[in-house]
């Protein structure tokens, strides 16, 4: 493809070469370059892109795009050819982004994406459910990977980095998928990976504390979520958002001054009103207003922020175009997220529960789902990550420890951190909780310990299938570790 063609409005951008130049493919990873290659050298959280200028060139790359900046110390000290096409831009994730968008032709003309702290799996998921349901083909793309019709395929980032996601977009396209639902992260946000679509609706689950070591305070975390809606919804787009849940007011006040079509959930919410939940053994029976009308579900999922989920998907797949009554009709056969308060197994009468909660909000609604159940004890097993908010390690042990009956502390992905310190930081608001470090090991005790009338939850990895420690992922796996544990009994 030529190179104005990918440009397009940025063409004002190119300092030297032609803009004639063929390409043949795209690349943030100098280590990928090919001949005729356009190279984009961003800057990064540690390491500058632009050092690595001279390897793109020497791989045979037709056009680099980086920064204003690139010439400083640590970047690129030598000189562009002339046969090269040298873009310089002031926001260059924006410009990849736009550029991967035009470069991967066709994407589904369809496209949906949710955001918040919690939620947005789940969310994800059961848009695409619903979608199947009434017939249409739809995939879902985040942090379970890519489910579509085509199959599933299996991602590294939430939000992939726009290369990957819009080639991934391209190949959904061409497979005959037209409706695409997208998690979008703080991190994707901020580092404009999405900034290549258009969303026709877009949806607010809640904000909680996360992410606090990449975005330094809670303002600015809220302020790269607000970008969805702000700077990637289509100009006819809607948003969703659950008028109950924490950040609802901000959302809500911003897409009234920005007139933005607006579609409320909720016990507050306009669009779909619960009037009331009611437990219905591992279900729930949901009484709520939709289109001047009361209606009863039954959705068979626990806990009141599954409610929450279900409904924003059901007014996604709404502002898409379905008929509510074929939207509601999808919600009453919803199947929950892999690791998303999944029943995963049961011993002498107690049910065990894996859950991918890593936050404080999450840890306490997952705990607040299963308290209901239990006749017995709530016993939880969890732990944090290293190299991340190490705000959220005491909040969640007094979570813990104020709302379960016994609490195992237990390692996570301990990453680059020494995993006692970690556990220490836990357990300094976790008084009476044990101390297992090793999870395989936590997990079978906490299984042995069960009996009529228990409830168990395992938090903290979910799907995961892997556990990180130091540079290394070493296979592990929370469902594999419950069945292990039970079938050592």
């Amino acid at each position: 493809m030529n190179l104005s063609d990918i440009v397009a409005a940025h063409e004002g951008l190119l300092r030297s070469g032609s803009p004639g130049v063929e390409i043949r493919g795209l690349t943030a990873d100098s280590r990928a370059v090919e001949p005729g290659f356009l190279f984009a050298a961003l800057p990064g959280v540690a390491v500058d892109g632009a050092r690595f200028i001279d390897q793109a060139l020497s791989a045979g790359a037709a056009a680099v795009l980086t920064h204003e900046d690139y010439h400083q110390a640590g970047g690129f000290q030598g000189d562009v050819p002339a046969t090269v096409a040298l873009l310089v831009a002031p926001d260059p994730r924006f410009v990849l982004a736009e550029m991967a968008a035009r470069f991967y032709y066709p994407q589904p003309s369809h496209q949906f994406a949710v955001t918040g702290t919690n939620g947005k799996t789940s969310v994800a998921s059961f848009v695409r459910q619903i979608w199947q349901h009434v017939g249409i083909g739809g995939a879902s793309l985040g942090t379970v990977g890519v489910v579509s019709p085509l199959g599933e395929t299996k991602l590294s980032h939430t939000t992939p980095e726009p290369v990957t996601l819009h080639h991934l977009l391209q190949d959904l396209a061409v497979g005959g998928v037209d409706h695409v639902i997208v998690e979008a992260s703080s991190h994707g946000l901020a580092q404009r990976r999405l900034d290549g679509m258009q969303f026709e609706a877009a949806a607010f689950t809640n904000i909680t504390r996360d992410h606090l070591d990449y975005h330094k305070t809670f303002d600015a975390y809220f302020a790269e979520k607000q970008r969805l809606f702000t700077d990637l919804l289509a100009p006819s787009g809607a948003v969703v958002v659950d008028a109950d849940a924490p950040g609802a007011d901000e959302v809500i006040a911003l897409c009234q001054t920005l007139q933005i079509p607006l579609m409320t959930i909720g016990k507050k919410g306009r669009f779909l009103r619960v009037q009331s939940i009611e437990r219905d053994g591992f279900g729930q029976t949901i009484r709520l207003s939709a289109e001047g009308q009361e209606r009863r579900l039954h959705l068979p999922l626990v806990g009141d922020f599954q409610v929450s989920n279900a409904l924003v998907a059901a007014a996604m797949v709404a502002a898409g175009g379905v008929p509510l009554a074929e939207v509601l009709s999808g919600v009453e056969t919803l199947k929950g997220a892999v690791g998303r308060l999944e029943r995963v197994g049961d011993h002498a009468g107690a049910p065990i529960f894996v859950d991918y909660a890593h936050t404080p909000d999450a840890l306490g609604r997952a705990i607040e789902a299963l308290l209901p159940y239990k006749t017995g004890r709530l016993i939880v097993v969890f732990g944090c990550g290293g190299d991340r908010d190490q705000g959220k390690r005491a909040l969640m042990g007094a979570l813990a420890v104020k709302h379960a009956d016994h609490v195992i502390v237990t390692d996570d992905n301990p990453r680059g951190e020494e995993a006692a310190a970690i556990r220490a930081q836990i357990l300094q608001a976790a008084s009476g909780a044990d101390e297992i470090g090793d999870r395989a090991e936590a997990i079978a005790f906490a299984v042995s310990q069960l009996r009529l009338g228990d409830v168990l939850l395992v938090a903290g990895k979910g799907h995961e299938t892997g556990q990180i420690v130091g540079d290394k992922v070493l296979p592990f796996s929370d469902h594999l570790a419950v069945q292990e544990a039970l079938a050592g009994l």
